[in-house]
């Protein structure tokens, strides 16, 4: 099955690129035909689509945040209604509630989340799982030093889980969060569902 899909018109789609796997996805945005821009300074943020937070140490991203004055800016774009993606240590830094974060994140959606909830570097996995508004097969994601999501707060809800329950990602309006690493594989089915909420800044997909 072909999992290459394309958002309905090209979008200017921004990368925070203070530290993390910020190129990869630049590099899957661009192939879907969007313009990116990596930002790492606040003034960037200015005529952006859409944001994504990409996955690294979530501690010294929230470092840099701070450090560089993005937080309160990092705020009021989630509060824009413009689409915000948080991947593994983004996700960390959108959550109100996070266990030994030593410092505060952006803080916007009402969830909870654990931090390397399954353990280190080795302990990494795979697993092929169903998202909520993503057709077709399963979507193959990668687990990297993951945090799993403890809660899920109205409005927020929960997008997908393991077998067990365990909750991997959750949506809150404008707002995508994921612990794993959808732009380390081929399919971009949830970069295009992610740009689809441009067009739907109602309910959950469907």
């Amino acid at each position: 099955m072909n999992t290459n899909h394309t958002a309905p018109r090209s979008r200017t789609v921004g990368v925070l690129a203070l530290q993390g796997d910020f190129r990869e996805h630049r590099e899957m945005l661009e192939a879907m035909g969007h313009e990116v821009r990596e930002i790492r300074k606040v003034g960037q943020l200015e005529g952006l689509d859409a944001l994504i937070i990409p996955g690294g140490e979530s501690t010294t991203i929230a470092r840099l945040i701070l450090t560089n004055g993005f937080q309160q800016p990092l705020r009021d774009f989630c509060a824009s209604g413009k689409p915000v993606w948080g991947t593994c240590a983004g996700a960390i830094l959108l959550a109100k509630h996070v266990d030994n974060l030593d410092r505060p994140g952006i803080e916007m959606m009402d969830i909870s989340v654990r931090r390397n909830a399954f353990g280190r570097q080795v302990d990494s996995f795979e697993a092929d799982l169903r998202v909520k508004g993503v057709p077709g097969e399963p979507f193959h994601a990668v687990f990297i030093r993951a945090p799993l999501i403890d809660d899920v707060r109205w409005p927020a809800e929960a997008m997908c889980t393991l077998e067990d329950g365990t909750i991997v990602a959750a949506r809150e309006g404008n707002m995508f969060a994921t612990s794993f690493h959808p732009e380390l594989t081929g399919d971009n089915r949830l970069h295009a569902l992610f740009l689809s909420l441009c067009h739907s800044p109602g309910g959950p997909p469907k």
